[in-house]
């Protein structure tokens, strides 16, 4: 069994291990084995010669003579740098070595000659597997499989699979978890915000107090404050020559201290006529209900019984 390590996708996942199939091995750094001059002309003798060597390269390596089988290879190899299938199988030899990075390159080399080449794909794959890059492997062994299926590749697919549908199914497990670690990110941000807002709209509203508006724009930013708040609002229009009012204020004052919960804002007719037309104000005292800046009810005149009763109907829960 191979153990290979897989990263989180942010350091607030855990790290978690995938069980693998299949043996790997340890990377071959050796130097690059020596590889043909892409730019020669082959004639045919070389191309006669190079396919003696390939020959003698392929008897050295039925009798296990890895070392002698790739030093017969490369001399074909720089003879007929052109030959796909000499490449190919000299990959197949450094399989048999377990030099995995030595069969990659002539893999390579045999598959930019001929894209088609099974054999490349095949030892490049079974190259990529030794090395545990499942995915990697997989993706070459089918290429090879449907260029030319044989049995030893359809064995080795049977080794890789498992592995790679492994490696899926991890991906979709962290995917969910980076997901859900970035829903609850935006849930935690919404809330700060949200709470920076409240925390805003509370400093600028004076709960339990009477707050007398001097102008539009403070008008408007208790208004947005309240609706931020989830806040009912009364608009209490008065005027100072006005004799209901100077019965009626001592009143809003009393209820304002009651219901905490509520915005008590006190406008002045003449100081800021504008407003009073915009809420459709046409006698003093006016008690406009407002929730999310909308006028949902009044109470027109000096109706002490009237304003209780909305203020008890609109501020229960």
């Amino acid at each position: 069994m191979a153990k290979a390590g897989e990263s989180s996708f942010s350091d607030e996942i855990m790290e978690s291990d995938i069980e693998f199939e299949g043996e790997v091995v340890e990377p071959d750094n050796d130097l690059p084995q020596k590889m043909g001059d892409p730019s020669v002309e082959v004639s045919e003798e070389m191309r006669d010669k190079a396919q003696l060597y390939k020959k003698k390269g392929v008897d050295a390596l039925s009798e296990g003579k890895l070392n002698e089988a790739i030093e017969h290879l490369t001399e074909g190899i720089l003879l007929n740098p052109t030959s796909a299938i000499l490449y190919a199988t000299r990959a197949g030899v450094f399989m048999k070595m377990k030099k995995p990075n030595a069969a990659i390159r002539d893999a390579d080399a045999a598959l930019q000659i001929n894209p088609d080449s099974a054999k490349g794909y095949k030892s490049r794959g079974m190259a990529k597997a030794m090395l545990g890059k499942w995915e990697d492997a997989a993706h070459d062994l089918h290429l090879a499989a449907k260029l030319d299926f044989d049995e030893e590749i359809g064995a080795e697919l049977k080794k890789v699979e498992p592995n790679v549908h492994k490696i899926e199914e991890h991906k979709k497990k962290y995917e969910r978890l980076r997901k859900e670690r970035e829903m609850k990110k935006a849930d935690t941000e919404r809330k700060r915000k949200h709470a920076e807002e409240v925390s805003a709209a509370s400093a600028v509203l004076k709960d339990g107090d009477v707050i007398t508006i001097r102008s539009s724009n403070e008008f408007e930013a208790k208004l947005k404050a309240a609706s931020s708040l989830s806040r009912l609002v009364i608009l209490y229009f008065t005027a100072t020559w006005c004799g209901p009012c100077r019965f009626m204020g001592p009143v809003y004052k009393s209820l304002a201290e009651k219901h905490r919960n509520v915005v008590f804002l006190k406008v002045d007719i003449d100081e800021l006529g504008n407003v009073a037309h915009r809420w459709n104000v046409t006698s003093v005292p006016t008690f406009s209900f407002v929730i999310n800046s909308k006028e949902i009810d009044k109470v027109v005149g000096a109706d002490k019984a009237g304003l209780e009763r909305k203020l008890a109907q609109h501020s229960s829960p």
